[in-house]
């Protein structure tokens, strides 16, 4: 077979599918390199909560009691609800993967959309507790104001509570957007049996996201 041939043939390969770039052999070869880009970048946000994780340990070590009294600013029905609305939006998710690898289109896009209804749920919740403490002063920074017994110790407490709930709101609101992405396609008919890898892929990068919170919850609303 000539050069020419085979050139010819490699190139009718990797154009076959739309969705296989050029650079990969086959789909199965480009959905096990997406996985794992994937699973870095998942180590990276697992390293960056992980320092924020083990600095909140070293102050509550340093002021217990203050930790405990400000945790009591926090009204842990809240983060029960965000908690629950989060674990169902897991659920969704992997009910959306499932339905993209059964080509169950109807399903595939409706939960999408309960995931990304969940993922709002979860933000307007914790609008609500954002908007109690900006009321009592409890603010990050120059913006703090209570007045109050351990009021030193508790402005630190705040401003982890802040930092931490506020990057990992920031990480849901990401994930919306692309969610709120995936489903502009999803209707398109882009995702199949042969070709999920951006559904899967979200969904390993929502289910951090509500693992995050997982300890986060205990972390600021239960304190004993």
């Amino acid at each position: 077979m000539s050069s020419h041939a085979v050139t010819a043939d490699h190139d009718s390969h990797a154009h076959h599918d739309p969705n296989l770039q050029h650079h990969f052999a086959e789909m199965e070869q480009q959905f096990e390199c997406s996985k794992i880009g994937m699973w870095l970048f998942l180590a990276t946000e697992v390293l960056l909560f992980g320092g924020l994780f083990v600095g909140y340990g070293l102050m509550q070590g340093q002021h217990p009691e203050a930790f405990k009294s400000a945790h009591h600013h926090l009204d842990w029905r809240m983060g029960a609800l965000n908690t629950i609305v989060l674990l169902v939006s897991s659920f969704t998710m992997v009910m959306a993967v499932w339905s993209a690898q059964t080509n169950n289109q109807k399903a595939l896009i409706r939960n999408l959309i309960l995931t990304i209804g969940c993922a709002c749920t979860f933000m307007v919740v914790k609008y609500f507790e954002y908007s109690h403490k900006y009321h009592e002063g409890l603010l990050p920074g120059a913006f703090y104001s209570y007045t109050g017994p351990h009021q030193n110790a508790e402005f630190v407490f705040f401003s982890f509570y802040f930092m931490m709930t506020g990057l990992h709101g920031i990480h849901v609101t990401a994930g919306i957007v692309v969610l709120c992405y995936l489903l502009v396609q999803a209707r398109k008919g882009a995702y199949n049996a042969s070709y999920y890898t951006p559904i899967d892929l979200t969904g390993l990068y929502w289910h951090l996201v509500d693992l995050i919170w997982i300890y986060l919850f205990p972390l600021f609303y239960l304190i004993s």
